[in-house]
């Protein structure tokens, strides 16, 4: 059953041919946002992002989430052998009317081949976690499409002003503030992912049906798994067209970075001290430099000159780049050079991510 014209095999040609549909396939689609995240990490590697711990800023780390969507690829692989299951019983699920020999589980078995489906070892129908578990992955997507699009709203916000959606004339714009660009996309984004989770639910109370003829729970899947596939569509889309031409300024990211004047690295001025003074030592000995220095509205590199203890362990200049965030970066470029190999290496092998027009 078609859920909308462009899923019609008698109306989709109206809205393209089957050799653009050849073309913008789904392996394509996630081979693209595949790329797109792997080209943003290795764009990012070198300049730090503000993560936020309870609304509050802590150390620098990269935009990745390569990993998610990868795990996701994976997930599509299993569930295809686990929930794709041919659905054919009879009445009640006996396969009675076929006889008592094994010739209705050859019907069932010939039928799952002709379908490309699954032929499990026994009636299904009264047991609906294989459709809540596709409702569940789905949501899954929402889940990390949502991150992104949250991300993204508050980074492209004035105040953090480190990222934007791509630019096209009259997007995002008010009828009455002509200066308003909104990320549109990830107003989209973060409302599909809600409604997803919700479609998850439903998923879910279906499962409890009422013996082999459910009166009711089981057409909540009527809703739910149609709506949560076209949601899920939409906001893949979203996100392609969001990140695709995202813009970066690097250069309002490592404004933010600096805007805390050392703060946010206090950590690593703490355990480059450690093992001079003792792990507690140097914790309340850099607390107290960044306690003063929030009183005394100056920078942590100033805070830091005047404690005794400090200007005894380290140079005036090793101060200083222990108060560079962009000194501060650890394993993150080995990470993201990880993530990028990895995602190439699966992008390459899953060129049929939808196998058998699944």
């Amino acid at each position: 059953m078609a859920v909308s014209a462009l899923d019609s095999r008698i109306f989709r040609n109206l809205f393209g041919t089957r050799e653009i549909r050849d073309i913008f396939t789904d392996d394509a689609y996630v081979k693209c946002l595949i790329e797109v995240e792997a080209a943003l990490a290795r764009a990012q590697s070198k300049t730090g992002v503000i993560p936020s711990a309870a609304g509050d800023m802590i150390t620098d780390t990269f935009a990745n989430i390569e990993l998610d969507i990868l795990r996701h690829l994976e997930r599509v692989e299993e569930i295809k052998q686990r929930c794709l299951l041919v659905q054919f019983g009879g009445a009640a699920g006996t396969i009675a009317s076929l006889g008592s020999d094994d010739t209705g589980l050859r019907v069932r078995e010939q039928l799952a081949i002709e379908l490309g489906l699954q032929s499990p070892p026994i009636t299904w129908h009264v047991a609906r976690d294989n459709v809540a578990e596709v409702t569940n992955f789905l949501a899954l997507i929402g889940g990390t499409l949502g991150k992104i699009a949250m991300d993204l709203m508050i980074m492209s916000s004035n105040e953090f002003d480190e990222v934007s959606e791509p630019f096209v004339p009259h997007r995002g714009a008010s009828s009455t503030m002509p200066q308003k660009r909104n990320p549109i996309s990830s107003e989209v984004i973060l409302a599909a992912s809600k409604m997803l989770r919700a479609n998850a639910s439903l998923g879910l109370d279906a499962m409890i049906t009422d013996f082999e003829r459910a009166s009711g729970p089981w057409h909540l899947e009527w809703v739910a798994v149609p709506d949560s596939f076209v949601t899920a569509v939409g906001a893949l889309h979203q996100t392609n067209f969001a990140l695709s031409g995202l813009v970066v300024k690097t250069d309002s990211m490592e404004r933010n970075l600096r805007s805390t004047r050392g703060l946010i690295v206090g950590e690593a001025v703490m355990m480059a001290l450690a093992p001079h003074i003792g792990r507690q030592k140097a914790h309340d000995e850099v607390y107290e430099a960044c306690k003063s220095a929030i009183e005394q509205d100056k920078s942590l590199l100033e805070a830091l000159k005047d404690s005794p203890v400090l200007t005894s362990v380290f140079t005036p200049e090793k101060l200083a780049a222990l108060c560079d965030p962009l000194e501060y970066m650890g394993a993150s470029q080995l990470m993201v050079d990880e993530m990028v190999k990895r995602s190439k290496s699966l992008a390459a092998l899953k060129n049929n991510v939808y196998t058998n027009g699944h």
